[in-house]
């Protein structure tokens, strides 16, 4: 690996040019995506993202050499991946899929040792480095304490981890990731975005990886590669493919609308025309409250609405929800977000969750 980040972020160490993938049938080449233009540089972290059955494992498989391109070429460091031996390609280019490996009763630590194999000679003896790396990649993987456990043992999340630490063992110039998190559980997927977010920063590999998860997608990548209809790549910054519209274009639909406060998909809002709340209040407040006007089926405003909803003072979810399209009305008072969302979806609340007609305060 190289030493950390200086000018890496120019060096492009991947790249696809006029790609097209696909499969080769009997009767023809079926392509999936055509006309593919990626870059991808050192010290990047980079998601694929896109609906099922769009083709990002395919392209990923391309990337990685796993499967022939159609058309066009993936160009390592400036050389065609079809020019490389595998042990030259693996040296620089390491991958981790979703397949299930079958490692007989090999020991975590033995597993993660293979990746060491294109940098070691051909009698084959394990050095000082590559004890060293395996010990990193044990590390930043966060499967050092599993290291004696036997594979066939583990869970499919650990297995996961553990297969991208023998990815890490390459010490490789481009990581690829199809679906790393697919397995894991809330805590575990923090940590592996932490991983790849400080691997990135500290030693200038180039990570790719797809992921069904948009928020972090858009959150941590440096570059998004969108497949979208029609079979096409599109790749920028995340900002600019939320901002000029493209991740709305792609995941947008009857029942589901991308939301950019919280830069992911969420239920489209199906409320009556003109059922919005003006929100009147700060900080978390404000935000759960929002949270729940739209789990509701309403839209949160900040000004205007047809309800305007406030919160007693000392109180910590005690709320005042009044029409303010009805003068002389009293407001309903609740307690608590539950009764809240009943109430705006018209259901009324139960005992134990009130709201009820309140008097108009002096």
């Amino acid at each position: 690996m190289t030493g950390g980040r200086t000018t890496g972020e120019e060096r492009p160490v991947l790249q696809a040019v006029g790609l097209t993938v696909g499969y080769r049938r009997r009767g023809g080449d079926v392509p999936v995506l055509r006309g593919v233009r990626l870059t991808a540089r050192a010290g990047e972290l980079i998601t694929l993202i896109g609906p099922n059955g769009a083709g990002k494992s395919t392209l990923l498989r391309t990337l990685a050499a796993a499967q022939p391109p159609l058309a066009g070429q993936v160009l390592l460091d400036g050389t065609d991946l079809t020019d490389l031996t595998p042990r030259h390609r693996a040296r620089r280019l390491a991958v981790a899929f979703t397949d299930r490996v079958d490692a007989g009763m090999m020991s975590v630590g033995t597993v993660v040792g293979l990746g060491r194999m294109p940098h070691r000679s051909w009698l084959g003896r394990e050095s000082a480095r590559d004890r060293a790396a395996v010990d990193r990649a044990l590390a930043d993987a966060g499967v050092r304490h599993l290291r004696h456990r036997m594979l066939a043992g583990l869970s499919d999340g650990e297995r996961q981890r553990v297969m991208i630490a023998r990815a890490l063992a390459q010490e490789p110039a481009v990581l690829v990731l199809d679906e790393p998190a697919a397995f894991l559980d809330v805590a575990r997927r923090v940590e592996l975005a932490a991983m790849l977010t400080r691997l990135t920063a500290t030693t200038g590999v180039a990570i790719v990886l797809s992921t069904h998860d948009l928020g972090f997608a858009l959150r941590r990548a440096d570059q998004v590669w969108l497949v979208g209809a029609g079979g096409t790549v599109t790749a920028d910054a995340p900002e600019d493919l939320a901002w000029g519209g493209a991740i709305a274009r792609t995941f947008t639909g009857p029942d589901m609308a991308f939301d950019d406060a919280s830069a992911t998909v969420v239920v489209a809002d199906d409320g009556p025309p003109g059922a919005s709340v003006r929100v009147v209040a700060e900080g978390r407040l404000r935000q759960w409250a929002e949270h729940a006007v739209r789990r509701a089926g309403c839209t949160p405003t900040a000004e205007g609405g047809s309800r305007l909803l406030r919160f007693l003072p000392g109180a910590p979810c005690d709320w005042l929800l009044e029409e303010t399209g009805t003068p002389g009305e009293p407001p309903v008072r609740g307690t608590g977000f539950a009764a809240l969302v009943r109430h705006l979806r018209g259901s009324g609340a139960p005992s134990g969750a009130v709201a009820r007609p309140h008097p108009p305060q002096r």
